[in-house]
């Protein structure tokens, strides 16, 4: 892999695992674009989070949109930070990085620091989503 070749990181992880700080982190003062399905459900002015499974679709779709639009323009570095709990959700990404010549690294993100996560997701449903979630480590 050249190493002059442009980077889309998607962060993975469960709720409350710490993607979304590592990402803000990581985009280096927001030097590098950062996108969510979270970032749908949020208001840009208040930050409040509401959640609505019906326009999920819609939120997977405007990140797809705006991973897209990003790479059109040859950002040198992309984060996306989503749960990512089962292959469907990376492979849209992995297609984007392969029309757009962009080396793809996925990250798992660990919850070592025991923190609750900020959108309310029950430890019950947190348990459900970690049984779907599969890491390929080769």
């Amino acid at each position: 892999m050249s190493s002059n070749k442009n980077s889309l990181i998607l962060l993975r992880g469960l709720p409350g695992s710490g993607k979304t700080t590592l990402a803000k982190l990581l985009s280096e003062n927001n030097t590098y674009p950062v996108f969510s399905v979270d970032d749908y459900f949020t208001d840009e002015l208040t930050g409040e989070y509401i959640f609505n499974f019906q326009d999920n679709h819609l939120a997977y779709k405007e990140c797809e949109s705006l991973t897209r639009d990003a790479m059109k323009q040859s950002i040198q570095k992309i984060f996306i930070h989503n749960t990512f709990t089962m292959d469907w959700e990376l492979e849209t990404y992995f297609i984007l990085a392969s029309e757009f010549n962009y080396a793809v690294y996925v990250v798992t993100v660990e919850n070592y620091h025991h923190s609750k996560n900020t959108h309310d997701v029950n430890d019950e449903q947190i348990r459900k989503m970690a049984e779907k979630y599969k890491v390929k480590l080769f």
